[in-house]
Formats: structure tokens, sequence, C-alpha cells
């Protein structure tokens, strides 16, 4: 699984976003400014979130972006799926099947259901965690290995068979 830099910096942006101590919204240039990104690029995720309901913008000089609904209900697997996508998806293998119309191993694929395992390993683990949890993890001197210990034993023992 690769992590897109779309991905990283709109899950950078959501955080500075829901970590904003102030009432007032952060605006484009001031997002621009704490995460070392260009306005323009800042003002295309921004646009996405908005989109997709996960922030919120206000006009005027008190204005700026601020989270359209609370932190904890706010899932990193939705906010990636939002920002690139599913790693598999069905469509999958229509669009790879080569010179042929369909896959050669349409009708039984191995590789198929590793991906669709992999998927739900994947969202299951992703499902875990909200946008409090990860603004939680970042404002404490815990580390992350620590915390997230039970919760990838728990999913290499549901995909074991265990």
């Amino acid at each position: 699984m690769k992590i897109t830099a779309q991905e990283e910096y709109g899950i950078r942006l959501l955080l500075r976003i829901g970590g904003n101590p102030s009432i007032e919204g952060l605006t484009i240039s001031q997002l621009s400014r704490q995460e070392g990104l260009s306005p323009h690029y800042v003002a295309k995720l921004c646009r996405v979130l908005r989109i997709a309901g996960l922030i919120q913008s206000s006009r005027g000089k008190e204005g700026g972006y601020t989270l359209a609904r609370p932190a904890e209900e706010i899932r990193l697997n939705q906010v990636l799926t939002i920002l690139g996508g599913k790693l598999y998806s069905k469509e999958f293998c229509r669009n790879h099947s080569g010179l042929l119309k369909n896959c050669s191993h349409q009708s039984s694929c191995p590789v198929r259901s590793v991906w669709q395992l992999v998927q739900q390993a994947v969202d299951q683990v992703l499902d875990g965690f909200t946008l409090k949890d990860l603004l939680i993890l970042e404002s404490s001197n815990n580390g992350l290995q620590k915390d997230l210990s039970p919760l990838l034993s728990e999913t290499s023992s549901a995909f074991s068979g265990k």
C-alpha cells in the first residue's frame, strides 16, 4: 500500500484544523504556512475535504476552515478513501485485463482473494482510528507503537483464523 501525497497532506490539514484551539477557522494562508505547502495545493485539498463534508468554511475577516463534525466521528478509513480511494476495488480486475476484454482469471482468481483479504485487514485497522485518536496521539509523548499494539494483535488474530 502506498500513501499518496494527497492522502498524507489531506490528513495533516485535518489534524491542523481539528487541533486548532480557536473557535475561528484556519485560513488557506495559515494552513499553507503551518504545513509548508503551496496555497494553491492547500486550497485544492480543502475543496476536496469540504465537498466530502469533513470540513466547512466561513467567509469574512474571521473566516476560515473548521471541522464539519466532531473529530471522533471522522474515521481515518473514510478520509483516505475520499482523498485517494481504496487499495483494492472490484473495478481493479476490469481495469487490468491486459489486451483482453476480460481478465483471463476472471472465473477463478487466487490473486483477487488475496487483495480482498488485504483490503479487509486495512479497512479494519483504518476504521479503528478516528481523527480524535490521531489528535490525542499527536499531543501525547507515549509513542505510536505502544498505543497501536492491542489493535494490531486483534487484527492479526482475526485474519489468521485463531
